[in-house]
């Protein structure tokens, strides 16, 4: 029988988080040849540390100077925040390594004719969605991006000040009859200047808790449950105190662990990869069957051959209860959808520059904006998965 009563966490990361800067900097790269050339090939990787960022990876499309490259990086670093003694947008070295594709690589995935064009790559990928936020997104990693990003505006702007970019959230809470119904703890850990003490820092930090959570949620949490800097300070923070790599912060990324991962990160990687094409139109499917009313969650599985253009299986699972639905929902799926590479990416707009905002605060539970971003997230299609 399964438990419906639990606690369950997890956990998110700002921009400046080393991880993320890099993140950043490879999607910044892939929207740089987007936007000279729509159907460039990227993959780009890059690592940072003290004052030292380096790019590598593959590329097929238009010449960028690698001066350009060198400039827009520091732009990045720029705005994410960093002016510090060991990672600054002014000073940091900053090596490019981007090479052409491989020939084997493109050979397999280039169009053989406008029907057929295979996948970037072999993989399995995941979208979900549920009724439990306002966005259908799982509530833990919901309200733990939620808090870095009113932290984020508000340090930029010039209103949370001593409060540096690196910072981290984790939120755990209590289901009962598998829904949420309070939160149990919060933990922030935010790099902030060496003029703050703790007690500062925490005074600082509560208010965008209690933003960012609805009041039911929080309701008498215990103060000691809360957990601002529980190492004592965070004084050396961001590239300068740990190595980020690009696509370390999957789970980060996608549903905070309520869900299955391929395996697979999504940044530097330009929409012919299907680790996050495939990953976006699953969410896109499984977000719209939620919103349909047809099931309170909804997981899809799509798996890929690099070469090949169909799904090799496409697996949903349903909440308990609704099991009897799945094969009509998948038949809707067949006969409305393309799920080839390239039928994603024109279904969803994918060709465009629209992925250096994806870096930060999740790629799924985000609003579509006008500039084309996000498209994954509408609800366009839920009244075709209407039973």
């Amino acid at each position: 029988m399964t438990n419906n009563n639990y606690l369950f966490t997890s956990e998110s990361v700002s921009e400046g988080h080393p991880d993320k800067v890099c993140d950043r900097i490879s999607d910044m790269v892939v929207d740089s040849f987007l936007s000279k050339d729509p159907v460039s090939r990227v993959a780009c990787e890059t690592l940072t540390t003290t004052n030292k960022v380096v790019l590598a990876g593959e590329i097929r499309g238009p010449k960028i100077k690698k001066d350009e490259l060198i400039n827009k990086v520091r732009d990045c670093i720029k705005d994410i925040g960093y002016d510090q003694t060991g990672f600054s947008w002014k000073t940091a070295n900053i090596e490019t390594h981007l090479h052409e594709q491989s020939t084997d690589i493109a050979m397999g995935v280039d169009s053989k004719s406008n029907k057929d064009e295979g996948a970037g790559d072999q993989g399995i990928m995941f979208g979900y969605a549920c009724s439990e936020t306002e966005d259908l997104m799982p509530a833990p990693i919901y309200y733990s991006h939620k808090i870095l990003r009113l932290m984020s505006a508000d340090r930029k702007s010039g209103i949370l000040k001593g409060i540096e970019p690196d910072s981290k959230s984790q939120v755990t809470m209590k289901y009962e009859n598998g829904k949420p119904t309070k939160v149990t703890s919060v933990v922030i850990s935010t790099q902030h200047s060496k003029d703050l003490n703790q007690e500062k820092v925490r005074n600082l930090i509560i208010p965008y808790i209690r933003k960012s959570i609805p009041s039911d949620y929080l309701g008498g949490i215990d103060s000691k449950e809360i957990y601002i800097n529980p190492t004592g300070q965070f004084i050396i923070g961001g590239p300068d105190g740990d190595t980020g790599l690009t696509g370390r912060k999957i789970i980060v990324d996608t549903y905070g662990g309520a869900a299955p991962h391929g395996g697979g990160a999504f940044s530097g990687k330009d929409p012919t990869k299907v680790d996050r094409s495939a990953a976006y139109v699953a969410r896109y499917l499984a977000k719209n069957i939620v919103a349909s009313g047809t099931s309170t969650k909804c997981l899809i599985q799509l798996a890929y051959a690099i070469g090949v253009s169909k799904p090799l299986s496409i697996f949903i699972k349903l909440a308990e209860g609704d099991e009897t639905k799945v094969e009509k929902i998948k038949k809707i799926i067949q006969e409305n959808f393309n799920l080839t590479p390239r039928g994603i990416r024109e279904m969803l707009k994918l060709n465009n520059p629209i992925y250096e905002v994806t870096s930060a605060y999740g790629h799924f539970g985000r609003k579509p904006t006008n500039n084309g971003q996000f498209t994954w997230e509408k609800t366009d299609k839920k009244e075709i998965f209407k039973l």
